[in-house]
């Protein structure tokens, strides 16, 4: 993360660095490493670091590299293959022979044989052209499948990153509950001592009190939790420190206009990465059908080698049998299938059948993309509804509870009707603040589908 700092900040410090010892910049420069951490990520950021540190990020792209290794050698079938052997082999003879000492001798013979092959495929129906072709296309499809991948783990930080700011003014809520349960308990002391409150009234207002107290813990450990999800997600390490930045969203962000229905859905239909691979899996499936129908045609190969060899018994010098044994061959090699216990018949049929898979499978990912988008479209249009109501409301509970506040206070009301018209007030903040984030989320992630880059 980069952050802009003042030329003077920048030259104090250089000034105080260079006038510490050794020792002295070392801590130094631990503190300012402290600091850089504890700076707070703003959704931008996460996203960024998600796209470089994710797993899932990073075992697609891996899977992009298995993907480009295949396809080279997939064309490399177009050319000639070379190949050297050599073999050195030892025989030993059952017969008897006598040295100049008529002493019995067992005989033994040592052979080498080395030779160069050749060979290449003139013909086959064009399956090799074809098997690249597929190639091409699934290598294609596993870039798209990268990019799905990135526009998987954007959503997922969006969505987690909004879930710390809700869990966050939940939080303010609980503890804006807390206080002012806290503070009538103190009131109702006063109260008590002035023995204008009962045992039972004040015994209420300290159970509101001990709720209060419980939701508030509760809320900040939600709160912990909704940053934990966002780190692990990021894949940093445990020692490293994790703040986010908490913006302010207004009304406009709430209220912005949705955006059209069938607008997203034919956007992300002709540019999400997810439906590109989708229509390419369609493509390769069909060129499967074909590559399978080449078996049907002959195939015509071609070949070459030159061999020699040497063996100790022939009575020759080495080199001069390695250039009169030398034997070169050339051969034209047709393949005609004619039977083959159904093999090619079958994998026609699998591949027609893979190939109507991968037409469903497409079907199948249209429509969770428009139910998806439906999703998003009906929660952003219902929560922006729920929104307005919910001000109205806040406004009203706020007016009721500040009354009955004034009139606990006086003492013409119980703690019966404070402690309702207090659970009523911050029961309105609490929808207002979940239909606020809902319709935040749902319209950012509509208008992520589109193609738009939206910061909160």
């Amino acid at each position: 993360m980069i952050r802009l700092y003042s030329l003077s900040t920048v030259l104090a410090t250089v000034l105080l660095f260079a006038s510490l010892p050794v020792q002295g910049q070392e801590q130094l420069q631990l503190q300012l490493q402290e600091q850089k951490k504890a700076a707070p990520w703003t959704l931008q950021q996460c996203i960024e670091y998600a796209r470089v540190h994710n797993i899932e990020v990073q075992t697609r792209e891996v899977s992009k590299a298995v993907s480009d290794v295949e396809l080279e050698q997939t064309r490399a079938q177009r050319f000639p293959t070379l190949n050297f052997s050599s073999n050195f082999g030892v025989s030993f003879q059952n017969t008897t022979t006598y040295n100049d000492f008529m002493e019995q001798t067992d005989a033994a013979a040592y052979s080498d044989n080395f030779g160069l092959n050749t060979g290449v495929t003139l013909y086959s129906g064009g399956k090799i052209n074809k098997t690249i072709r597929q190639k091409q296309l699934n290598n294609t499809a596993s870039g798209y499948d990268v990019d799905q991948a990135l526009f998987d783990i954007e959503i997922s930080v969006i969505q987690a990153y909004l879930q710390i700011l809700y869990a966050n003014e939940s939080y303010k809520i609980a503890q804006l509950a807390a206080d002012l349960s806290r503070s009538q308990v103190e009131r109702g002391q006063e109260m008590r001592k002035a023995g204008s409150m009962s045992r039972g009234d004040l015994a209420q207002l300290e159970s509101q009190a001990a709720g209060d107290n419980y939701q508030e813990t509760q809320t900040k450990n939600a709160l912990a939790t909704a940053k934990l999800q966002l780190k692990q997600l990021l894949e940093l390490d445990l020692e490293e420190t994790f703040e986010v930045e908490f913006p302010e969203i207004d009304n406009y962000a709430v209220l912005t206009i949705i955006p059209d229905l069938a607008t997203v859905y034919h956007t992300a239909l002709d540019n999400l990465p997810q439906m590109k691979s989708s229509a390419l899996g369609i493509e390769s499936a069909q060129m499967d059908i074909e590559i399978a129908k080449a078996s049907r045609v002959p195939t015509i190969t071609a070949s070459a080698s030159i061999n020699t060899g040497t063996s100790s018994s022939s009575g020759t010098a080495y080199f001069e049998q390695l250039g009169t044994k030398i034997n070169e061959n050339v051969g034209l090699n047709l393949s005609i299938p004619i039977f083959n216990n159904k093999q090619v018949r079958t994998n026609i049929t699998k591949a027609r059948l893979q190939s109507r898979t991968a037409e469903l499978q497409d079907q199948s990912t249209r429509k969770q993309l428009l139910s998806t988008i439906e999703s998003l479209h009906n929660n952003a249009v219902s929560a922006q509804s729920q929104y307005i109501s919910a001000n109205e409301q806040l406004k009203a509970a706020q007016i009721s509870f500040e009354v009955v506040s004034e009139q606990f206070q006086a003492g013409l009301i119980n703690t019966i009707e404070l402690i309702t018209g207090q659970n009523n007030y911050t029961n309105a903040l609490s929808s207002q603040l979940q239909a606020k984030f809902q319709a935040v989320l749902a319209i950012k992630l509509l208008k992520l589908y589109q193609g738009q880059n939206n910061e909160i």
